[in-house]
């Protein structure tokens, strides 16, 4: 596996609270991607080959993911479910960088997440991947145009792109009219749409939703689903959730079934349909 390589020296040496929130901090740094051993087509934005996850508790092993494989195609709409305690939440990491596997290999655009460094990895998390917090993890003290423009500050945006790129962003999510207000002045819905927005500024191949409808009522959490879908088909953007709202079902194109550490089962939404009936005694 070729190592990554590193263009320029990063200017910062942690990444800051601020850095965490806007998904990642951006360096100067450039990744070079893997060899595309099987799929040089480019076909798969993720690539998981026999994720493990292992933590200690108590001085016991606790095995989190058992050897995951999971393919993940350009554009998809994917939804990530299963009971608590299933490796769901952990696999979710994995695909996001904010975890390492103990063994195995998540590939992001045919880069292998394992080789880069802490500085390599911030580049591509801030470039590469939008992620939409179940609780917004929006900054009190900044306006819905200041949060959403606060990835492209690390992206190396000037402010000029930043002012007209943020401006676009809130009118997809048709909350223009709000750009100057703060969040403890947005509903829930609405800081909903300034985090969907926030994880489209630096234009991700991937974004991450986590249970981004867990704290909306719902027919609020209905209008974000619907939101995040249009997105999905207008810029092709791959979306991937980890989920428990059963609407979010409907809209994914796969779901995959998450049960002890493992992959339990993948299908589209009319497989499930089906799977449904037959269980209800309709087919």
């Amino acid at each position: 596996m070729a190592q990554a390589k590193e263009t320029s020296m990063p200017a910062t040496s942690n990444l800051t609270e601020a850095n965490e929130v806007a998904a990642g901090g951006a360096t100067a740094t450039a990744v070079a991607a893997a060899p595309a051993e099987e799929y040089s087509d480019q076909e798969y934005v993720v690539r998981a080959r026999n994720v493990k996850r292992v933590y200690e508790i108590g001085g016991q092993p606790v095995h989190a993911l058992r050897g995951v494989d999971l393919d993940i195609k350009r554009g998809e709409y994917i939804s990530i479910m299963g009971p608590s305690g299933s490796g769901k939440s952990t696999l979710f990491n994995m695909i996001g960088g904010l975890d390492k596997p103990s063994d195995g290999t998540v590939f992001i655009d045919e880069v292998d997440l394992a080789q880069l460094d802490a500085f390599e990895l911030a580049w591509l998390r801030c470039r590469k991947i939008g992620y939409i917090f179940q609780t917004f993890n929006l900054i009190p003290v900044m306006s819905a145009l200041e949060n959403i423009t606060l990835p492209m500050i690390f992206a190396g945006a000037s402010l000029d792109e930043q002012m007209e790129k943020g401006k676009k962003l809130l009118q997809m999510v048709e909350l223009e009219h709000r750009m100057h207000n703060k969040p403890s002045q947005l509903s829930g819905g609405q800081q909903q749409r300034v985090a969907i927005a926030r994880a489209l500024a630096n234009d991700p191949a991937i974004v991450l939703a986590d249970e981004p409808t867990g704290n909306l009522d719902q027919k609020t959490g209905k209008s974000i689903i619907e939101l995040l879908k249009r997105l999905n088909r207008e810029s092709g953007v791959t979306i991937i959730t980890a989920t428990h709202d059963d609407k979010m079902l409907a809209t994914s194109d796969r779901i995959a079934w998450v049960i002890d550490g493992q992959i339990h089962r993948l299908m589209t939404p009319a497989e499930m349909d089906m799977e449904r009936g037959t269980v209800d005694g309709m087919h």
